[in-house]
């Protein structure tokens, strides 16, 4: 379960942050995750309560901004949105498709005191 280890990275981050920014607090974190970043929200979720224990993040609340894949049609010269990785152009049907985002996992913001 690399989730785990994602959340701990999440916590290395906030705690770099409350150092650089005089916080002591979180009380929410909003991220971005793409369907191609091969996490499992459910497991991100269980595991960003159990690393929160005991720390500055203990009790915030996790927001997930689901985002789309987003794609580029060669044939049609369009940005378009497709479902999953190789799926055909919904414009125009063509495979020559590259994938241009869906792969993210960003902090987007933090709630802080």
């Amino acid at each position: 379960m690399h989730e785990m280890s994602i959340c701990e990275s999440i916590i290395n981050v906030i705690e770099q942050q409350a150092v650089a920014q005089s916080f002591s607090k979180v009380k929410r974190v909003r991220l971005e995750i793409g369907p191609l970043a091969g996490v499992e929200l459910e497991a991100l979720r269980f595991s960003f309560d159990v690393v929160c224990k005991g720390g500055l993040a203990e009790g915030a609340a996790l927001e997930v901004i689901e985002l789309p894949i987003d794609a580029w049609c060669m044939m049609c010269a369009e940005k378009t949105e497709v479902k999953q990785r190789f799926d055909a152009c919904p414009t125009c049907g063509s495979y020559q498709v590259q994938i241009t985002g869906g792969d993210e996992l960003r902090i987007k913001e933090m709630e802080v005191d």
